[in-house]
C-alpha cells in the first residue's frame, strides 16, 4: 500500500486553471470519486477542493499506474491536456505525500501561512468521502493524524496567533487602499458562505455597514443574524444586485457559483471610485476594463501575504519541526499496527507463561519431569484453542477503520509495545472518521 497525492495550488497553478479544477458541484464531484475509484489500484480517495487549491489524495497499490489513471480522469472532466496537467501538479508519493498532508492541515502550504480555515476545509472534504465511502481505514488513519499534527503546530506556536483568512487580507486591502480605516463606510457582500461570511465578520469588527446579497435571501438573513457588532446590515434580493454594485464604492464576492455572477453589461458609470475584492473561485466578477472599477481577484492578495510571511518565518520553521516529527512518529505508529506480527506476540507471551508454570508445577513437585513433553503440548493446545477466534476476529477486521483501536487496546491489555506509550495514546486519540457533524 501506498500514499500517493496530486497538488495544484496557488504556488504551481494560476487562477485560470484553478477555476478548471475546481470543483464546485457535488454530483460532479462524487461522479469523479467514482472513476478514480474504478481502477484497481486506488483504494481510497480524498479530494480537497478550496479557492487556492485542489488536493487529491489517495492510498493506492500502485503509484504510477494510479498517477496515470488520475491525471487521465483529471483530463477528461476539465479539457485540460494530461502533458499540462502534469507538468502543473506536484506529486507525492508515501513520505512525501503524509509530509504535504501535514503541512497542507497546518496552514504551512496556505497563501496565508497560519490561517485556521483550512482545517475545516480540509475536515469537511474528509467527512464527505468517509460518509459516501470514498475513503476508509488507510486515508482516515492520515486525517486522525493530520488533524493531531495541526493543534499540535497551532499550540505550540504563534504561527496561528491573530489568524488571517483570504478574506481578512481583503479587508486588510481596502483599509490599506481608504487610509486604514473604513469605519462609516458601506460594503456589497455577495454570497452567505464561509468565505463570505468571514468577510462579513470582518468588515463589521471594522466598523463598516453591510449589505448582504444572495441568491437563498433566507441564508443571507441566517448570516446577517450571525455577524456581530455595532453596524448596520441590510439584506437585499439577488435580482438587485445590479443596482447596488452601481451604488456603494466597496464590493466583497465569495458566492460558490460555477460562473461570473457580476458580468461587465451590468456596470454603470458613476462618478466615485469602486473597489471590488473577488475571493471566490470560480472566479465572481468578469474581466472589464470599466471606468472608476478596481477588482481584485485572489491572486493579487499576495502583496499583504508577503509582509505577513517575513514576521511568521521564524514561527514557521518551527512548525516544520514538528510536521517533520509527526510524519516519522505517524510510520513508526503504522508499523504498531500490524496484526500479524501482534498475534505472534501474545502468543509468544503465552507460551512464556506456561512454560514458566509448568518448570514451577515441576520444581515443586506437582508434576513429575517425565510428563514434561505431553503436558506442555495439551498445554500448547489449550492456549491455541483459546486465541483461536480473537485470531480470527483481529485478521477479519484488519482493514476496518476501527481496527486500529482494537489494535490499540490489544496492545495495551497485553501490555505489548510499552516503549510507544500506548496508555497514553488511547487516553488521547479520538477517531477522525467519527467527527461530529457540525464542523
Amino acid at each position: 500500500m501506498h500514499y500517493l497525492t496530486v497538488s495544484f495550488s496557488y504556488k504551481n497553478t494560476n487562477i485560470q486553471m484553478r477555476e478548471k479544477l475546481a470543483f464546485n458541484d457535488e454530483e460532479v464531484l462524487n461522479d469523479f470519486y467514482m472513476k478514480l475509484l474504478s481502477h484497481e489500484s486506488i483504494n481510497e480517495a480524498i479530494i480537497l477542493s478550496t479557492c487556492n487549491r485542489v488536493e487529491i489524495m489517495t492510498s493506492v497499490k500502485e503509484c504510477e499506474r494510479s498517477l496515470e489513471h488520475i491525471f487521465k480522469e483529471l483530463s477528461k472532466l476539465t479539457g485540460v491536456a494530461i502533458d499540462e496537467l502534469e507538468g502543473r501538479g506536484d506529486v507525492y508519493e508515501d513520505t512525501g505525500a503524509i509530509h504535504h498532508l501535514f503541512s497542507v492541515v497546518s496552514s504551512l502550504d496556505s497563501l496565508v501561512i497560519g490561517e485556521t480555515q483550512i482545517v475545516g476545509q480540509v475536515k469537511k472534504a474528509f467527512l464527505h468521502s468517509y460518509e459516501n465511502r470514498f475513503c476508509g481505514q488507510k486515508l482516515s488513519r492520515t486525517m486522525h493524524h493530520a488533524f493531531r499534527c495541526a493543534a499540535l503546530v497551532r499550540n505550540s506556536t504563534d504561527i496561528s496567533k491573530n489568524p488571517i483568512s483570504i478574506s481578512s487580507v481583503a479587508v486588510a486591502k481596502a483599509k490599506e487602499i481608504f487610509g486604514g480605516s473604513l469605519g462609516g463606510y458601506s460594503a456589497i457582500v455577495v454570497g452567505a458562505g464561509e468565505m463570505a461570511e468571514l468577510a462579513a465578520k470582518h468588515l463589521a469588527n471594522a466598523g463598516v455597514n453591510l449589505i448582504i446579497i444572495n441568491r437563498s435571501l433566507q441564508k443571507a438573513k441566517e448570516l446577517a443574524e450571525r455577524i456581530e457588532g455595532d453596524v448596520n446590515i441590510e439584506v437585499q434580493p439577488f435580482s438587485d444586485l445590479k443596482k447596488f454594485i452601481n451604488r456603494y464604492r466597496l464590493l466583497f464576492s465569495a458566492t460558490g457559483a460555477p460562473h461570473t455572477v457580476i458580468t461587465k453589461d451590468m456596470v454603470e458609470r458613476v462618478d466615485f471610485e469602486r473597489h471590488w475584492f473577488d475571493i471566490a473561485v470560480p472566479r465572481d466578477i468578469e474581466d472589464c476594463d470599466c471606468e472608476n472599477v478596481n477588482i481584485y481577484a485572489v491572486d493579487d492578495l499576495e502583496d499583504i501575504v508577503n509582509k505577513n510571511k517575513a514576521i511568521r518565518e521564524e514561527q514557521a520553521k518551527r512548525a516544520y519541526s514538528i510536521v517533520g516529527k509527526a510524519t516519522r512518529d505517524f510510520y513508526k505508529w503504522l508499523q504498531t499496527l500490524a496484526v500479524d506480527p501482534m498475534i505472534k506476540e501474545i502468543r509468544k507471551k503465552a507460551k512464556e507463561c506456561y512454560l514458566k508454570e509448568l518448570e514451577r508445577a515441576i520444581k515443586k513437585g506437582y508434576l513429575p519431569s517425565e510428563y514434561r513433553k505431553q503436558v506442555e503440548k495439551i498445554l500448547q493446545q489449550s492456549f491455541n484453542t483459546f486465541l483461536h477466534e480473537p485470531t480470527i476476529n483481529l485478521k477479519k477486521i484488519a482493514d476496518n477503520p476501527k481496527a486500529d483501536t482494537i489494535v490499540q487496546s490489544m496492545q495495551y491489555l497485553f501490555s505489548l509495545n510499552e516503549d510507544n506509550g500506548v496508555e497514553k495514546r488511547l487516553d488521547v486519540y479520538k477517531c477522525e472518521y467519527q467527527i461530529e457533524k457540525d464542523l
